[in-house]
């Protein structure tokens, strides 16, 4: 339901205004995510590890009055994006995610710019990253011999894409970036996936 849900918002150009509804939209799609790791190609135990990380650093996000930053997970791998413009929230929130236990690698790509900084003027706004999250995500399912359940994507405010999971070739990651990189607005894609049969 999740990626049926934002492959169509994405085909009707719908976007997601604030941190707020994106937030509605996964709770909204929990159903075909749960389904989506249900299939996918790790064990149960696994994914319960992933979701204790993840529900650690929401728990710090709640702590620090913020929904500044972006997680994504895949086998311990903790992907955080996001764009701070308090120094001592964005401080505080790298270190209590430094603390959460059980992460095997932190790919930081959070980072901190104030309000009155002229680079913000070129940012895209909140809604087309979002926008751009959503096409992302949508332009993998149903590419041809790729799995997209084992993928995880996110778009900073600077308009990169990020791509974590496992892919059990690397044609398949081959084929999953070279979608990735079709969208508009996407600066650049980092690539994350780890390749494993």
């Amino acid at each position: 339901m999740r990626r049926f849900v934002l492959a169509a918002a994405a085909g009707l150009g719908l976007v997601l205004a604030s941190p707020a509804q994106a937030q509605l939209m996964d709770v909204l799609t929990a159903p075909k995510t749960l389904i989506d790791r249900a299939i996918e190609a790790r064990s149960a135990s696994d994914i319960a590890k992933d979701n204790v990380i993840v529900a650690k650093v929401n728990g710090y996000m709640g702590k620090n009055a913020t929904i500044k930053a972006s997680t994504e997970i895949y086998e311990q791998r903790l992907l955080i994006t996001g764009l701070f413009d308090d120094k001592a929230t964005y401080d505080q929130f790298q270190k209590d995610v430094k603390s959460v236990e059980g992460v095997k690698k932190l790919y930081w790509h959070v980072t901190y710019l104030p309000k009155d900084d002229p680079k913000r003027k070129a940012l895209p706004s909140w809604a087309d990253t979002v926008e751009m999250g959503v096409k992302a995500q949508a332009r993998l399912i149903g590419t041809k011999g790729g799995a997209d359940v084992n993928f995880r994507t996110t778009v900073d405010s600077y308009g990169n894409l990020y791509v974590i999971g496992r892919a059990r070739s690397q044609e398949e990651a081959n084929k999953a970036i070279s979608r990735l990189r079709e969208g508009e607005g996407i600066k650049k894609v980092v690539n994350y996936i780890e390749v494993r049969p």
